[in-house]
């Protein structure tokens, strides 16, 4: 079975995890990283802050992305 690897990236600051999780194909492996961004999402975009990205991505077993899931806060017009 391939292994994948969890990275979070926030800002300059990143994360990638040493222990591979095991999954059966890119569905399933899809279906894991939405339950654990899933899980995320609601603190991180709770300290999100203007103009900032977070992002979580799955590595395969070279390390490189298989899947991607970016938050990104955008300021659209200045205030007045």
């Amino acid at each position: 079975m391939p292994i994948y690897f969890f990275s979070v990236r926030h800002g300059e600051d990143a994360c990638v995890s040493n222990d591979g999780a095991e999954f059966p194909d890119h569905n399933a492996a899809w279906k894991e990283m939405t339950g654990v961004c899933g899980d995320m999402i609601a603190d991180v975009s709770r300290k999100l802050s203007e103009n900032a990205e977070w992002q979580m991505e799955l590595l395969d077993e070279g390390k490189k992305p298989v899947f991607r899931i970016r938050l990104v806060a955008e300021t659209l017009r200045e205030n007045d």
